[in-house]
């Protein structure tokens, strides 16, 4: 796919705060998380997928429509929004792995690993989830440390915990 200059996006009030999302031209996520700061978003896109510039919309149709409907409790929304990320093989494979992973069903980082087909791989697992540029469509919010432990989370703690409330 052929870098493009410009990509849309969108910022969505949610109970933990604004939800911006950069898609491009398809449709597909590029990156979201919670923040107003769509320039910090795109710095998240790797390069090979990095647009130039981002402008504005009032929505991104379908993407918008699923992040509403999720944050009111339709957990299954972000299910069929198209993602793009990129990054060597394990990467992209263990992003494609956390989609699987159902609301309310959280795993632990080794768990996430053994899923992934590198079950020794924990730390390689965790390094997924921290460079995942598409939370929420990628949801990096449901792995765990053992014992129940949150973890990271680019978007914080708060925005952890209340997620997986959200889906328990």
């Amino acid at each position: 796919m052929t870098r493009m200059t410009t990509a849309d996006f969108t910022t969505v009030d949610t109970p933990i705060g604004p939800f911006t999302a950069i898609a491009d031209a398809d449709g597909a996520v590029l990156a979201s998380g919670w923040t107003a700061d769509a320039e910090g978003l795109r710095l998240l896109i790797h390069t090979g997928l990095r647009p130039v510039a981002v402008r504005e919309r009032d929505s991104l149709g379908a993407v918008s429509e699923a992040v509403i409907a999720y944050h009111a409790g339709d957990l299954t929304a972000i299910d069929a929004i198209p993602v793009r990320q990129r990054s060597g093989e394990f990467l992209t494979h263990a992003w494609e792995v956390l989609r699987k992973i159902p609301a309310g069903e959280p795993v632990t980082y080794t768990e996430y690993a053994a899923l992934s087909g590198r079950p020794a791989a924990t730390r390689a697992a965790a390094n997924a989830c921290a460079r995942n540029a598409a939370a929420l469509f990628v949801p990096c919010h449901r792995v765990l440390r053992i014992g129940g432990a949150l973890g990271g989370f680019r978007w914080g703690l708060e925005a952890k915990r209340w997620l997986l409330d959200h889906e328990a």
